[in-house]
């Protein structure tokens, strides 16, 4: 063997295995890089999923109380139900309907902003007004006495479709 092939030879077993080893390193971090994307978008997926089922049913919760509100309406003076309370069994149930509502958009606006928050507060508080109104009102005025609820759930709506497309 030459000189010059034991030189070539002697630097191949001595740098190729460093190469190796640093090619190792970059793949290495490049993965751990990778991982934390990986990771992130787990977290984002999930936070948007948890929001867009809570979406589903507080949009459900919020039509379960314009039903239960025109039962109520239908039924004024004439709820063979009442109790010593004067409350119908109609008025219950709208109550707990609101209740189930403002429970889903309290959750619902903790993991938006302050003023998204207060929208979903103002909301919850309207229907709640509705639902009183209720049992004082026909049945023909009862879209007018959830105008302003409609409006806001409408915006609440925008939003979670917003959300949804992202």
């Amino acid at each position: 063997m030459s000189e010059r092939e034991v030189t070539i030879r002697t630097a191949v077993v001595t740098y190729f295995p460093m190469f190796i080893a640093v090619l190792s390193l970059v793949t290495s971090i490049y993965n751990g890089y990778l991982n934390g994307k990986f990771v992130d978008i787990i977290q984002r997926n999930f936070g948007r999923t948890e929001y867009l089922r809570t979406c589903k049913e507080i949009i459900d919760a919020y039509f379960q109380v314009k039903f239960r509100a025109g039962i109520v309406s239908e039924n004024v003076g004439r709820d063979p139900a009442r109790g010593a309370t004067g409350v119908s069994a109609a008025q219950i149930d709208a109550a707990s309907a609101v209740s189930k509502f403002a429970a889903l958009g309290t959750y619902l606006a903790n993991l938006r902003d302050e003023p998204t928050r207060q929208q979903y507060t103002r909301l919850s508080g309207e229907l709640d007004k509705a639902v009183r109104e209720a049992a004082k009102t026909s049945p023909g005025e009862l879209n007018k006495l959830f105008e302003p609820a409609d409006r806001l759930f409408s915006d609440m709506n925008n939003d979670c479709v917003k959300t949804a497309q992202q």
